[in-house]
């Protein structure tokens, strides 16, 4: 029996330092912003390492379109979840937001020595994301839209967010598909989706009080502030409700920030927009813009507390439904508007690949020849991503210089 335990004890931590060691290279490598990120998940989770399906993968993604803060970060906590519990989720958290959070204070300790402008090398990284993304979107479109209803799906949820670029168009979107594919889908059954026993190792009581917690620090947090006069308060109650009301991805939570901090001279104006160019210039989630803020505003450990801040409604909410999701996805009922669900996520992703992805990054012949090529070793010659980022990165700089 201690064999055993002691054998299982062995099995839990390989599985831990593998999702370090493939959540760290992400968080090296992951340039692009959020629906960039999806994609590199998609190639090495799906892909490459087949540690879930693409049906749970499209249910996952769905899933933290619904939920506010950062979806790349949701979808890598869950997928931390499933292949290590809790812990692996911690893990994938840390190892892909750490690399970007540490670049950020480095930028903020450093900012007056000067700021990293737009330069080649970037320019070739936003091409590695279009190649990325477009091979992501192909390999999710043949699986989760196979037929013309489902086809016609993505395509509404495609143009609503394209040519409605609003705030909740992603959110509307999914709802009215949802409905849709229930309508089209009630009475098929897909018996290559049914599964038996769940993928997410959380039970229903701890993710109910991670709900609990997640309303009492939004509710209670201001009342805190207003109580006190202590500037850490203040900073985690801003960071955090900040992180909680976001629904978009990082590119939104940038003017909530800025309409926290500037207008009350906690920063200025031009250390924000600075930071903000920082951040285009690293991997990772652009919400670890915040660990760039919080360390102008209190040195490394401000930095520290604000990404801490930010990040943990997405982490308690990720863990409070994950459990319910589950459920739901089973019920026989409701796979017809999880199909529509996943067929709006093809058409939104194309949009997002759209805009902002494409229109900046493919400005000029040669920046599509590039990405031509970038594509054709992903795709045709099979490279890995890792090498697709570093030889796209090169690309950019003797093209365009420093």
């Amino acid at each position: 029996m201690n064999d055993y335990n002691q054998e299982k004890e062995t099995s839990k931590l390989k599985k831990w330092l593998q999702i370090l060691l493939v959540s760290t290279r992400l968080g090296l490598t992951s340039f692009g912003g959020p629906i960039a990120h999806l994609g590199y998940f998609h190639e090495e989770y799906v892909r490459k390492k087949k540690w879930l399906n693409e049906q749970n993968y499209s249910d996952l993604v769905a899933l933290s379109q619904f939920l506010p803060g950062p979806a790349s970060s949701q979808v890598g906590i869950g997928i931390g979840i499933i292949r290590g519990g809790i812990i692996g989720g911690i893990i994938s958290f840390l190892g892909f937001t750490l690399p970007s959070v540490l670049a950020l204070i480095v930028f903020a300790i450093l900012i007056n020595q000067g700021i990293v402008d737009d330069s080649g090398w970037i320019h070739g990284l936003k091409i590695v994301a279009v190649v990325i993304v477009a091979h992501a979107i192909l390999g999710m479109a043949k699986n989760l839209t196979p037929d013309t209803k489902r086809k016609l799906i993505a395509l509404f949820a495609l143009l609503l967010t394209l040519l409605w670029p609003n705030l909740f168009a992603q959110m509307i979107g999914i709802v009215l598909s949802a409905f849709i594919g229930f309508l089209l889908y009630k009475n098929v059954n897909q018996s290559d989706s049914t599964q038996t026993t769940s993928i997410y190792p959380i039970s229903k009581k701890w993710a109910l009080i991670c709900l609990s917690i997640f309303f009492g620090l939004l509710l209670f947090l201001p009342i805190l502030k207003e109580l006190t006069s202590i500037q850490w308060i203040a900073m985690f109650d801003s960071f955090y409700r900040s992180g909680s009301l976001v629904f978009g991805g990082g590119h939104v939570v940038l003017p909530l920030l800025e309409k926290e901090f500037v207008p009350s001279g906690m920063i200025s104006a031009e250390d924000f927009l600075a930071g903000y160019g920082a951040t285009q210039a690293v991997p990772g989630p652009l919400f670890t813009f915040a660990a760039y803020i919080g360390t102008i505003m209190g040195g490394w450990s401000g930095g520290l507390l604000a990404t801490f801040a930010i990040f943990l409604p997405a982490f308690l909410l990720i863990l409070g439904t994950l459990p319910f999701w589950d459920i739901l996805r089973q019920h026989s009922k409701l796979k017809g508007a999880l199909m529509g669900i996943n067929a709006a996520v093809v058409g939104i992703l194309i949009s997002a690949f759209y805009a902002p992805i494409w229109t900046s990054a493919i400005v000029s012949p040669v920046d599509f020849a590039l990405a031509a090529v970038l594509f054709s070793l992903l795709v045709f010659l099979k490279q890995p991503p890792w090498l697709i980022v570093i030889i796209g990165a090169l690309a950019g700089f003797i093209i365009y210089g420093f």
